[in-house]
């Protein structure tokens, strides 16, 4: 099980890593051909939400790892399982029921990780 939660745990944190990069360095109008819901946040709140998830993917991974602090990495994954509820909230608003099997996936994950990760095979 704890080689499971690694591998979840990493799996995430690349996809958060990446996904919180795009999201914190690339124009606005960029990111709106293929994200159309960012057209209704601020540039700010869209940079915070890339930021969010940047730090959540490396607190997935970087504290279990290093040996640093490791109780984060449950804290981690349940932050990536609010984020997961309040975009599939987002993209309800917005009738994008297309992207709610994406959230519902990664948050389950992240769920999984955080249970693990609290529970039985704590650090």
């Amino acid at each position: 099980m704890n080689v499971a939660l690694w591998i979840v745990a990493s799996v995430l944190g690349v996809a958060f890593v990446l996904a919180g990069a795009m999201k914190s360095t690339q124009p606005k109008e960029k990111l709106a051909e293929k994200m159309p819901w960012v057209q209704d946040v601020s540039t700010g709140t869209l940079r915070l939400i890339g930021i969010t998830e940047l730090l959540g993917g490396l607190g997935l991974v970087l504290p279990a790892w290093t040996g640093i602090a490791p109780v984060l990495t449950p804290i981690a994954a349940s932050g990536i399982a609010l984020i997961m509820v309040l975009a599939a909230g987002v993209h309800v608003r917005r009738k994008e029921f297309n992207a709610l099997p994406v959230n519902a996936v990664l948050l389950a994950l992240a769920v999984f990780v955080a249970w693990g990760r609290f529970g039985p095979y704590s650090y």
